[in-house]
């Protein structure tokens, strides 16, 4: 299923994330710009309602049936009745306004006098409107602003010709004058209450800037669609650029494990973690590639050293039932077919010991282990070998001490011993020292033979290898010493080297960590 892709999981992924970042700020951007288009309507209806509120707040005789005693206040020798001038026979100082006369407006003063008018005048008066706020309904220039005037009972005194038919007074809560805003249809409106209780409102029409919201809200959804496609589409191209070397990988495992070992990773990016990846896999690849090579060396090497002592005891057991034979010479087969069976019980525990090796399995005791005095044993052991052949081994053994398997060491210097006298001259020398150098401790043991030439040099530790071919039979030796030294030093955590020259003999090198 195509969920399971970890290709399709990062494009599902990314796609979310996309959707969620460009939702925020497409939501942002528009409530953003639609604040600001509501913020720009209700200034210019608040400005406007500003100025009804100062056109109304005006006192008479502005506004007022001209001529009507007392409001007539040209011909009105009373006008503190109405709430204007002073008492009668009030002489103010300094010669100012005597009985009469208008002092100047003032407008806190003003809306407390106009409480005292007559409700049927009060109800029908004429609002006049000057020419600045006549001019900020001007259709010709506007076409969209509206007005409406009600007195404090709810009569509509005067409304602008384009206002909506039916337009309902707005509720007023008790001694609130400030300017309030309500949308009603697509109109917006805002109002305010004077302190006498006069009501002037302000609206338009906002169904074009409702619709050009709405042209915005799909511009910003078209854009973010096409960001979103833009970025599905690049998350595409770079989730199958990063995921190439893993199928490359796959499809190579898939071939190695069709049998073809020989196959390797095209690595082409070796500074990033796939090529890194890929790196290590391809040497993993090469070391299976070597171990099944050596697995299919060694058996063939296995089955071919058992093959000649299995066909000697078939043929021993022949002969011997192929005839009546004398007591003796039954006695001769049976020794020779023990021999036989010794040397190829010798074989098989060579190849079990370096099987538990490879499979990590043989147990390492670590004790205190004196090099020099288990050389020394191991000189003594092979002294008879060495005597028989005429070579004389001389010792240089310093005391060094190692956390190591004495049983195992003893085998390595045992093998080592054995193989400087038999691949030596007759009346040869063998060098064996011991010695502490850098934190390791390095046993040397040299011989004088004719050496190993360069090319089967780097094969000496490789089983079942042997230089001298033509002797290899004849020394019963099965070719696996050396590999099994370097087995038991590899797993003290050492190394073993052997450098020669041609008719200077060989020199086998151990160290081993202190």
């Amino acid at each position: 299923m195509f969920t399971k892709s970890i290709r399709w999981r990062m494009q599902l992924w990314l796609a979310f994330l996309l959707a969620c970042i460009l939702s925020g700020f497409g939501i942002t951007a528009y409530q953003l710009h639609r604040t600001n288009q509501f913020s720009q309507i209700d200034e210019e209806l608040e400005r406007r309602v500003a100025a009804l509120g100062g056109d109304v707040r005006r006192l008479p005789p502005f506004g007022l049936p001209p001529g009507r005693p007392p409001f007539d206040l040209e011909r009105t020798t009373n006008a503190d009745a109405f709430g204007f001038g002073e008492p009668p026979g009030h002489h103010p100082p300094d010669g100012g306004p005597g009985p009469g006369s208008r002092p100047p407006r003032r407008p806190g003063r003003d809306s407390k006098m106009l409480r005292g008018w007559p409700d049927d005048l009060w109800e029908s008066r004429e609002i006049r409107l000057s020419a600045r706020t006549f001019s900020l309904f001007d259709q010709t220039e506007t076409n969209d602003f509206y007005f409406a005037i009600w007195s404090r009972g709810g009569t509509l005194l005067r409304h602008s010709t384009n206002a909506p038919a039916g337009l309902p007074l707005p509720a007023r809560e008790e001694a609130d004058t400030r300017v309030h805003t309500r949308m009603r249809d697509a109109n917006r409106e805002a109002f305010q209450f004077t302190e006498i209780g006069d009501c002037v409102l302000a609206g338009r029409s906002i169904a074009a800037d409702v619709q050009a919201l709405r042209r915005y809200a799909w511009l910003l959804a078209a854009v973010g669609g096409a960001v979103l496609a833009l970025g599905c589409g690049g998350g595409w191209l770079l989730a199958s650029r990063a995921l190439r070397p893993v199928e490359e990988i796959s499809a190579a495992a898939s071939r190695i494990s069709a049998g073809n070992l020989s196959e390797r990773i095209n690595v082409t990016d070796t500074d990033n973690e796939l090529g890194r990846l890929a790196g290590v896999l391809n040497s993993t690849f090469a070391r299976l590639e070597a171990a099944f090579a050596q697995q299919k060396q060694f058996t063939a090497d296995a089955s071919h050293e058992l093959r000649t002592p299995i066909a000697v005891l078939i043929s021993e057991a022949q002969t011997a039932l192929a005839r009546e034979r004398s007591a003796a010479e039954y006695r001769g087969t049976v020794e020779g077919c023990l021999e036989t069976a010794q040397q190829m019980r010798r074989l098989t525990q060579s190849l079990l010991e370096l099987a538990r090796y490879d499979a990590g399995q043989e147990p390492i005791e670590r004790r205190p282990v004196d090099l020099a005095e288990h050389a020394r044993a191991c000189v003594e052991l092979i002294g008879p070998l060495a005597r028989a052949r005429g070579v004389q081994i001389h010792c240089d053994l310093a005391l060094v001490e190692i956390l190591g398997d004495a049983d195992r060491l003893d085998q390595v210097l045992t093998n080592l011993l054995a193989n400087a006298v038999h691949h030596n001259k007759d009346h040869g020398e063998v060098q064996v020292a011991t010695r502490a150098q850098q934190g390791f401790a390095v046993v040397t043991v040299a011989d004088t033979g004719p050496g190993i030439s360069a090319d089967d040099l780097p094969h000496v530790f490789e089983r079942f290898y042997r230089a001298d071919k033509s002797r290899a039979r004849a020394d019963e030796r099965s070719g696996l010493g050396l590999a099994i030294c370097k087995a038991i030093v590899d797993a003290h955590g050492g190394t073993i080297e052997v450098s020669s020259q041609p008719g200077a003999g060989a020199t086998f090198v151990v160290q081993l960590p202190r």
